[in-house]
């Protein structure tokens, strides 16, 4: 069966910020998720399923559903959830939505469910895990890049080099790329049993991966609005891939 992903959503939009429509609902609090990742998963062979921020006791049961889970990109997370003072300079943060997310992603870590983390996924799942994030790149040591482009999703703006030998490589089919960049926050102290394996020129940690684990594996780039190319297109294929390996678990422990 076509396995099912589970998308998060990150980012809210308040009702003094939408635009209402002729004949359309009054302008209200609402979640927003680009329709891109919904069909990068589609196109590799998934059936995405967007996931709102829900109480906690609904995590598990959602969960069971899934093959699945691609943590997506957003705003901010709030540094409470690292017990980090705020940074002048932090964005805008949704402190429960970060509850709801973080709860997720370790939940499903703990499950073992494959998980491909995208941009803000990446440091949730650092964070999930006990570790930290630089709160305002251009405060950190080094930092040499314009982090946030301007430029539109499907164009790249910097390099990055994934590490000889580590899945990120081999499923990019290569070590050497070029990718876009729209984030104010990276990993700066890595999470329990994740490792770095791409970086920025700047020294921005821009790929994790679990070893050990079936798929765990994380980008700081929007692959999502990559995947015309190759190299980003196979990130998602080897998500779906994974789901379905994870997904005929239970029949195989059955008929044995």
């Amino acid at each position: 069966m076509t396995p099912l992903i589970g998308v998060t959503t990150s980012e809210v939009r308040v009702g003094e910020r939408v635009d209402q429509t002729p004949q359309g609902e009054p302008p209200r609090r609402e979640m927003a998720l680009g329709l891109t990742y919904l069909r990068a998963i589609e196109a590799a062979g998934g059936l995405p399923v967007v996931i709102p921020p829900l109480d906690l006791e609904a995590v598990e049961p959602l969960l069971d559903r899934f093959g699945g889970l691609c943590l997506s990109g957003g705003p901010d997370l709030d540094p409470s959830a690292y017990s980090a003072r705020r940074h002048p300079d932090l964005g805008p943060v949704e402190p429960e939505l970060d509850l709801f997310e973080l709860e997720l992603a370790r939940r499903a870590d703990e499950r073992g469910l494959p998980i491909l983390a995208i941009c803000r996924g990446q440091q949730a799942l650092n964070v999930a895990r006990g570790g930290t994030l630089h709160q305002h790149l251009p405060d950190r040591p080094g930092t040499t890049i314009d982090h946030r482009q301007h430029a539109p999703g499907h164009k790249s703006t910097h390099a990055v080099e994934a590490m000889a030998g580590s899945r990120l490589a081999r499923l990019l089919g290569r070590r050497e790329l070029r990718v876009n960049s729209f984030h104010h926050q990276a990993v700066e102290c890595l999470g329990a049993g994740l490792r770095a394996v791409a970086w920025s020129p700047d020294g921005v940690i821009e790929g994790l991966e679990a070893p050990g684990r079936d798929f765990l594996v994380c980008v700081q780039w929007h692959a999502e609005t990559l995947v015309h190319r190759r190299d980003n297109a196979s990130l998602f294929e080897a998500l779906v891939e994974a789901a379905a390996r994870f997904g005929a678990r239970p029949a195989l422990v059955a008929a044995a």
